[in-house]
This record gives C-alpha cells, structure tokens and sequence, in this order.
C-alpha cells in the first residue's frame, strides 16, 4: 500500500471537513439575521416555508443546520408545526445545492486557482473583522477555499485508491451491494453530520473510479438518512412541537429513501435522459447531482398532498401531560349540526372543566407547606387549553342557527369556563404563595385556620353541580358563613401583627394568601351556579325529546286498562294494532 497515497487521503478527509465546518459556521453567522428574518416572515403557508427552506438550506450550505434551527423556533412557538414541515421539506431540496456545487466546480476548473484566492480574502476579512459578521464571511470564504482544495486532494486520492481497493465487487453485486452502500452513505453522515459533506465525499470518489454509479446513488440515499440523526439529537429535551418537527424530518427522508431505492434503476434512467435533454455534460458527478436533486423533488411530490395527513399524525404523538388533559373529550364538531348535542357536550366540557379548576384548590389547600406546583402548572395550561377550546366552539356554535334558550345560554357557558380559569389562576397563585409562606406558631390563629381551610374544602365539594343533592341555595349560604369566617380571621390576622405575634412580613403573606382563597371559592360557587343552569337546561331538553317520543311510540304493556280494552276492541274489529 502506498502510504502517501494514504497520507493524502486523510489529508484530503481533513481539509474537506474543517471547510465544511468553517464554510457552514461562518455563513449560518454571516446570514444570521437574515436567516430569523426568512423564518419569521416567509414561513405563513407551507408552500412559502418550501422556498424559504430552499433558500436558507442554499445560504448556510446545511440542512441539518437549518432543521436544528427550525426545531429551535418551534421549540419558542415562532413557528407552527403546518410551517415548520414546508421549511423541512424546502431544506432537504436546497441541500443538493452543495451536490452542484461540488459537480460543477470542484472537477471543471482549476481547483487551486479558485480555493487559494478565496482563503487569502477570507483570511483578510478575518483579521480585519475582528467580532463582525465581516470576520464570518471571511470563515465562510476561507472554509469555501479549503473545502474545495480538500476535494482535489480527494479526487487524485480516489483515483489511486480505486484500482487497489475494488468496492464495487462488495456484496457481490445486485441488492446486496446497493444495501451495503446505503449503509455507507449512511454511516459517513453520522460520522460528519452533514449529508452536504458525506454527499461530496461520494462524489468525488465515484469521479476518483472507486465507486460505481449504480452504489453511488445507493450511498446519496444513505446519507439523505443520516442527516435525520442531527434533528434526533437536537428534539432530546425539546417541546413536543419541537419533537414533531424532527420526526416530520426523520419521516421525510426515510420514506424518500424507500422510493428512490425502489425505482432507483428508473430514476437514474431517468436522470440520464434528462441530462441528454438539458445538454449536459455525461459525468458520474453531474449525474449524481441530478439522482440527489430528483430524489428530493420526488420526495416533496410525494409528500406534499399527505401533509395534512402528516401534520394530523404528528400532532397526536409526544403529547405531554398538559396535553393530554388539556385535549376536549366532548367536544366534537359533528354534533354542531344539532344544537342540543352541542350544548350538551359543551356543559359536559366545562364540568370537567370544572372538575380540575376543584382538584387544583384542594390539592393546595390539603398541602401542609407546598402543593406540587409542577403539576399544578400542568393542569393550569390544560385548564387554559380547554378554555380556548371552549370559545372557540362557542364561536361555531353562534354561527349555526341556534333556538332562542340556547342562544341565551352561550354567554352562560362563557361566564363558566372564565370563573373555572380564574379559579385554576388562584390556586396556581396561591400555591406559589404558600411554597414562601413562613411557618405559623400562633396556636389560636392555627385553630382558626385550620377551621377556615376544612370549610374551605367542604365548600368546594358543595359547589360541584353534578354533585346529587347539589343545592345552589345552600351554597350560597356557606359562601356567606365562609366570607364570615374571612373576616374574622383577617381581623385577627391584623390584631396579631399590630401586637407583635406576628411580623409584618408574615401577617402581609398570610392576608394575601386567604384574600386569594376567598376569591377562588367565589368563582367556584359562581361557575357552579351557572353550569348547574346549564345541565338542567340540557336535562329539559332530554325530557322533552323524550316526551315527545312517548307520544309518538306505541302504548306498551304498562299502559292503562282503557288503552289496553281499546287495543283489544280494535284487535277484534280486524283492525290493526299498531
């Protein structure tokens, strides 16, 4: 073996990779604002998020880039996931951007005359630039220079290589040797971590003669997959929406490898005559470029009228806790067509609504010292999801004819989903409270609120609306000897600090604490007065319907004696019991 054929080689791998890592870093620098810019604003409908996607993927040189840098505005809610899919997709055709590059440039022109003006100019701009984006343009062009200079190397490498090295008898040819490419194409992305680079790499080894055509392709397909490990690695940790978009890419790139590798042997039949039609020139280089290009296109082509479909899939997978809860379990658009379903899956909603708003204020007013706030926070967004959903299908409910009583009592349900938010706010709050909440030693102020807190729980419980024996007459009374009890306490609580018992911090913490109770279990009584007006009108509904089906069904054998002598009268006419 030739070691300075070896030498070059790892000298050449060496070269290519700290220019393609320079050449990407210094331009993602470079392109930074304009690169925010494109995603904020360019990104509205799938189809403008493609070719945003293109033309940042053609800036930064790296779809892995601009895929971690999509989960990252995701991952902020700057982008939905509707938008986030058009920039994957848009991402993946503007990596073969580098393909061209790499067949164009690097084996139709005098490498050296074009890499070493760049590096000179980029080192210029670098040590006058200092901190500026002046300095990331200089490392974008110097990393230009040295990628291509790496890629010549590369090239007289791989053409000495290949005649010693025969990887096209590998897996003795057919399926097996195209598996086996894959594999490679995409173990070297892995290793790299740019597709962009592992795609180059097999270029110019198939222009060396160390790969065939046929494997070449086989290794692009490979290396397409491998670029999904970066947003892999990137979604660890992330928000659920994040996690999606880089399955959405995972996706994207393994079922475009499963097509091209099926029609691999017609696409690049047709590649090469579409090469024929274009009058380019008949290179292994320029061919792959335009398998890479096609494959993507195909894979947009292919993925473009499922991504409704994509988007539904992936919005019910990586759901978190306050997702889950936070998810309507009666409301369902079918039933707008009927507005006494619809009110009645509204009224169901907003009971288990207000179910959790309850189960928030009781786990804070159990807790000794602090209730789970992490888990308090769960449910409070899960709380706040349900509302918006509560309004949102209210909305589609005004836009249907609706009869006068239910008409009048959507503001009823409106009133209820906001007092059973304000009810998950205050506990939220008042847990937050407690967790810095001093510890108490005044024995009779502990009696007192040891009382408030166990009348506090029971009033909870009273104002369930689907509680049996729910009795908005007798609620109102125990919220009156709760505000009672209020009073009294807050008047001790004043008497204690003025005389000492109590610092000042502490009497301050301990008013604001049961201010808040107070309040929350005002809106709890109110919101179960007004859904229990809501369920009973629901319930009229069902007695009428089923009135009205008495009416019209036949007497059965429970019926009067008259009605029974009737039938039989009639029976005996020869006429016909219905």
């Amino acid at each position: 073996m030739d070691f300075a054929l070896i030498g070059s080689f790892i000298g050449g791998i060496g070269l290519f990779l700290l220019g393609m890592r320079m050449m990407t870093d210094g331009l993602k620098l470079a392109a930074g604002p304009a690169l925010r810019h494109i995603l904020g604003q360019w990104t509205r409908t799938p189809l403008r998020g493609i070719f945003a996607g293109v033309l940042i993927t053609s800036m930064v040189q790296s779809s892995s880039a601009v895929t971690v840098v999509t989960i990252g505005f995701v991952n902020a809610g700057l982008l939905s996931l509707v938008q986030s899919v058009g920039v994957i997709y848009g991402a993946n055709v503007g990596t073969t951007t580098t393909s061209w590059l790499v067949a164009i440039v690097g084996f139709k022109i005098n490498v050296q005359a074009l890499a070493l003006p760049f590096i000179g100019i980029g080192a210029a701009l670098r040590l006058t630039g200092s901190q500026s984006r002046r300095a990331a343009m200089g490392d974008a062009l110097m990393g230009f220079g040295l990628f291509f200079l790496g890629v010549d190397v590369l090239k007289d490498a791989f053409e000495g290589l290949g005649q010693r090295i025969p990887l096209d008898e590998l897996g003795g040819g057919g399926i097996e040797t195209v598996l086996i490419f894959v594999g490679i194409g995409f173990l070297l992305t892995l290793l790299m971590q740019s597709s962009s680079a592992s795609i180059a790499l097999i270029l110019t080894a198939t222009m060396g003669g160390m790969v065939p055509l046929t494997a070449a392709a086989a290794a692009v397909i490979g290396a397409n997959v491998g670029t999904t490990s970066t947003a892999a690695l990137a979604a660890i940790g992330a928000t659920s929406s994040a996690k999606r978009v880089a399955a959405a890419h995972v996706l994207f790139n393994v079922l475009v490898a499963i097509a091209a590798l099926l029609l691999l042997p017609l696409m690049l039949a047709a590649v090469d005559a579409t090469a024929h039609i274009l009058a380019l020139e008949d290179s292994p280089a320029i061919t792959l470029a335009l398998f890479h290009t096609a494959s993507k296109l195909l894979g947009v082509a292919l993925m473009w009228p499922l991504t409704p479909r994509l988007v539904r899939f992936l919005g019910a997978r990586f759901l978190t806790t306050e997702e889950q809860l936070g998810k309507p379990r009666y409301l369902d658009n079918n039933v707008l067509a009927t507005p006494a379903l619809a009110m009645d899956a509204m009224a169901l909603e907003l009971a288990r609504i207000g179910g959790m708003a309850r189960e928030m204020a009781q786990m804070m007013l159990t807790a000794e010292r602090s209730a789970p706030v992490k888990l308090m926070m769960a449910d409070k967004q899960a709380i706040a999801s349900l509302v918006e959903a509560v309004g949102q299908f209210s909305v589609q409910m005004q836009r249907a004819s609706l009869p006068i009583e239910f008409d009048q009592s959507l503001p009823d349900a409106l009133r209820v989903a906001r007092y059973y938010a304000s009810v998950a706010d205050l506990a939220d709050n008042a847990a937050q409270l407690q967790e810095r909440m001093s510890a108490l030693h005044d024995e009779p102020l502990i009696s007192e609120i040891t009382f408030l807190r166990a009348d506090a729980l029971a009033l909870l419980q009273a104002s369930d609306a689907q509680a049996d024996g729910y009795d908005s007459v007798v609620v109102e009374r125990r919220l009156a000897a709760m505000e009672d009890a209020y009073q009294s306490l807050k008047a001790h609580l004043l008497r204690a600090g003025s005389e000492g018992r109590l610092r000042t911090e502490q009497m301050v913490e301990l008013l604001e604490f049961y201010s808040r109770i107070r309040r929350l279990l005002q809106q709890a009584v109110k919101g179960g007065r007004y859904l229990h007006g809501l369920l009973h009108l629901t319930l009229q509904q069902q007695q009428a319907k089923m009135d009205a089906i008495e009416e019209a069904a036949p007497p059965s054998e429970s019926s009067t004696s008259e009605a029974v002598a009737a039938d039989a009268e009639s029976a005996a006419e020869g006429g016909k019991v219905a």
